[in-house]
């Protein structure tokens, strides 16, 4: 059986890929600050689906979490085949009325946090030749929107790089970019969703489907959805000044509130 380590798995699209993964038979690693939330998941997906679901608490925002989860991947006894880097949180607000420690620690998590364990991951799964990382990105990584399209355009752009440098080498690397999903994210940050039109939500689990049949094709960007691979069309050919003043009205009447 293969293992698969999932951070920020407790929620949210990491709850669907636990599932998912837990459902196809991998054991996993469960990655999250809550140990409570991970005992109770944990223990839920080994007596539905009989895999072996290991805890590991760790906050992404922080050198030792980061640590931690690392050492973990770098495990060559007990290896881990697929990560999903999917730990990530939204600010509320716009540039400067959200502080600079709360634009750090996205960059920590969103950035950092993703570069050290895809290396820690990938230099293992190299040696034995075979395994898999999902980077979770977003849509936002495609337009002018703040930190957080910035941080998932690095996302995007460094997941491909690395696909390309590691090519032929057995290991896959994908980008993840959904459009909005309905978890806890925007509750989390405390942002309305009312505003939000009901063709623009995606199921989680169906994301998830989607996604690593993606992976399974060898393909380094997934925007798993017609919609939204409609919309980001659209973008590619909208000139970059036209489209800023165009994603700066949609994300006040579509963003937070």
């Amino acid at each position: 059986m293969t293992t698969a380590l999932i951070t920020g798995s407790t929620a949210g699209i990491g709850a669907a890929f636990a599932r998912r993964l837990a459902a196809d038979g991998h054991n996993l690693v469960l990655v999250a600050r809550d140990t409570a939330r991970l005992t109770e998941q944990a223990t839920e997906l080994h007596d539905r689906h009989g895999i072996e679901a290991e805890v590991l608490t760790a906050d992404l925002a922080t050198d030792p979490g980061i640590e931690a989860v690392a050492a973990r991947l770098g495990d060559r006894k007990d290896p881990v085949d697929l990560l999903v880097n999917n730990a990530g949180f939204g600010n509320k607000g716009r540039f400067l009325d959200v502080s600079m420690a709360d634009e750090l620690r996205m960059i920590k998590v969103h950035v950092e946090a993703v570069l050290r364990l895809t290396s820690a991951a990938t230099a293992a799964m190299r040696e034995r030749g075979r395994g898999g990382v999902v980077n979770v990105a977003s849509v936002a990584a495609f337009v002018p929107r703040g930190t957080y399209g910035a941080s998932k355009a690095w996302v995007v752009q460094f997941t491909q790089g690395a696909a390309r440098d590691l090519a032929g080498s057995g290991v896959r690397l994908m980008a993840l970019c959904p459009g909005f999903v309905r978890t806890e994210f925007h509750q989390r940050a405390g942002m309305g969703t009312d505003n939000i039109p009901n063709w623009m939500w995606l199921d989680a689990d169906k994301l998830v489907a989607a996604a690593l049949t993606d992976l399974a094709h060898g393909k380094t960007l997934s925007i798993p959805d017609p919609r939204y691979k409609a919309l980001m069309g659209l973008v590619k050919v909208t000139p970059r000044g036209l489209l800023g003043g165009i994603t700066s009205k949609t994300g006040r009447k579509y963003g937070p509130q």
